[in-house]
């Protein structure tokens, strides 16, 4: 049985660092599109005729920025996550089951189970990374932390890395009932926490930049 790590994660250093790798991200991610935006500009003042390819680094750019706009618009996981980890005690779990990915607008959601050894009917919820990078992180093989109630979502932590991914359940609404009958305690803490409520609900269109 894997055992875990001595030490429990540092709640303001995970965030600091959550904080700081979601700050590269951002500015690579701006970077990338303005330098894209801006080479068909440098190439055509350097003489390099005005066709169509030339223009065409403009199209990928105007793609990243956007995408990145959405993402940092709607994007509130990581001040959730950490009044989360100010209102629920860190537990560790010997097992992270891994059932897929989805790439989509606001970032690559995994689809996570959390078995407890001995119990059955571990909720199936959907991770998305604090960092707002969209690989899957490394040390989750024998297990990770976890803060907060599985009915309402909370917090992963990967030993070593200190990756953080904010966890709901997959089917929202399957589980409203138990939410909705909870003790008043429960659902006051799930308040306290912000994750009394579906976080980050997925854009149809585009056009969410606009609200």
């Amino acid at each position: 049985m894997p055992q875990p790590p001595r030490l429990t994660p540092e709640v303001t250093e995970i965030v600091a660092h959550n904080r700081s790798a979601r700050s590269r991200y951002v500015i690579l991610r701006a970077a990338l599109g303005t330098a894209l935006i801006a080479l068909p500009f440098a190439l055509i003042g350097a003489g390099v005729p005005n066709t169509l390819l030339t223009v065409l680094p403009i199209v990928p750019g105007l793609f990243v920025l956007l995408l990145l706009l959405l993402q940092v618009r709607h994007g509130r996981r990581l001040d959730v996550c950490e009044r989360v980890l100010r209102t629920y005690p860190l537990e560790y779990r010997d097992r992270v089951d891994r059932r897929g990915s989805a790439w989509l607008l606001l970032g690559t959601v995994h689809t996570v189970k959390l078995p407890i050894r001995g119990q059955h009917g571990a909720r199936t919820m959907r991770a998305l990374n604090v960092s707002m990078t969209r690989r899957w992180p490394r040390g989750t093989e024998t297990g990770a932390w976890f803060a907060g109630d599985p009915a309402f979502g909370g917090v992963l932590i990967v030993p070593g890395t200190g990756d953080m991914l904010f966890l709901q359940p997959a089917d929202w609404e399957r589980h409203e009932p138990e939410r909705t009958e909870a003790d008043p305690q429960r659902r006051e803490r799930a308040a306290d926490a912000g994750i009394a409520g579906l976080l980050e609900k997925e854009p149809r269109t585009i056009g969410a930049l606009g609200g």
